[in-house]
């Protein structure tokens, strides 16, 4: 059971003052609060007992004990030794190297620590099920979007995506009870996106998000919300480690629906190979 500071961190900007008091105090000291009682960390935060109550209920844990629980389990699993680094004007090309490899690979070790495996359950089942799916994204996300696109059209799921947002607009309006919806943005905040999945919702379509932890517009629009890690500075460093999160859990997405009708998925594989191989020669 783990987890804890990842949510912490991923919703920390957007957390009340009294609530980022007591945030701050356990990511800066995590060891600290393992012993400690709500009071106890209300006062040695400088924050409330009822801003730490809060805080539990913002991050999604049942109760303070959870809260401590998953601390406790980050705390006892080995991560990558310098966690996340930002880039440096002054860095070598083996410095570059192995701090991009290392965001991304923590990235990765993240969202896995927030990923319901039960969510995903739902989203694969609803996929399989869909007549059409169609992926949403602007930006780097898109390219997440047409990624995805490529990949399950390639097993024989009908899948759209655009990157003209107004294509994206307009196939909304016109999706059916049949067909499923992935909202793709990091922010949760894309306001294509957002309207893409309100038009999808007033048709009767199945929605998924894929977002960063916590409440925003695009996740409280999914009936399956699923959620990423990745605490990146984006001004700095740009969609990177996002987006290699994203493409995982894209990945995830795909072999896991290729695997409810294996046989025949790699008959559809073998097929594509073969008609696009033979068009390269």
């Amino acid at each position: 059971m783990n987890g804890g500071l990842v949510r912490l961190r991923e919703l920390v900007n957007t957390l009340t003052s009294s609530e980022r008091k007591v945030a701050d105090f356990i990511l800066n000291d995590p060891q600290r609060i393992i012993d400690m009682s709500v009071a106890q960390l209300a006062e040695e935060s400088g924050g409330s007992q009822a801003a730490v109550i809060r805080l539990c209920k913002s991050a999604g844990f049942k109760g303070y004990q959870e809260l401590k629980l998953k601390v406790a389990g980050d705390l006892q699993t080995q991560g990558f030794a310098n966690g996340y680094q930002e880039i440096k004007p002054d860095s070598t090309i083996a410095e570059l190297m192995e701090t991009v490899s290392n965001n991304n690979m923590q990235s990765i070790v993240d969202t896995m620590k927030i990923l319901t495996p039960a969510l995903v359950e739902k989203a694969v089942e609803t996929l399989v099920q869909a007549k059409q799916i169609f992926f949403y994204g602007v930006g780097a996300s898109n390219l997440i979007a047409l990624d995805a696109q490529q990949k399950f059209m390639r097993i024989n799921k009908l899948s759209m995506a655009f990157m003209d947002p107004d294509q994206q607009l307009i196939s909304s309006v016109m999706l059916t009870k049949e067909d499923v919806v992935v909202g793709i943005s990091y922010s949760g905040e894309t306001q294509t996106v957002v309207d893409c999945l309100k038009h999808a919702k007033e048709r009767g379509a199945a929605v998924i998000s894929i977002t960063r932890y916590g409440n925003n517009p695009v996740s409280e629009l999914a009936d399956i919300p699923l959620y990423i890690s990745s605490t990146e500075m984006e001004i700095r460093s740009g969609a990177t480690s996002s987006r290699i999160t994203q493409l995982n859990l894209i990945d995830i997405l795909y072999l896991a629906v290729s695997s409810r009708n294996y046989e025949q998925s790699v008959r559809y594989l073998e097929l594509t190979r073969k008609v696009v191989k033979k068009n390269h020669k």
